[in-house]
């Protein structure tokens, strides 16, 4: 199931290989697309929202 999030926070091409990591942390087969111009984050994954939320906000950002 494909997924969008608003990610506050990203700066670089590092902020968005933790968030990609802080994804694929919880689902290693997730698919996760970071646009650092926009802060939207697709991720295809079968698991629940709430749980990518918290990974991300784990590694330090705000996702909605």
């Amino acid at each position: 199931m494909s997924q969008k999030f608003q990610v506050t926070g990203m700066s670089c091409g590092h902020c968005a290989g933790v968030v990609q990591s802080a994804v694929q942390t919880i689902d290693p087969s997730a698919q996760v697309t970071v646009d650092l111009e926009t802060g939207h984050v697709d991720v295809v994954s079968e698991h629940p929202r709430r749980d990518i939320i918290v990974a991300i906000e784990n590694a330090g950002y705000q996702a909605q």
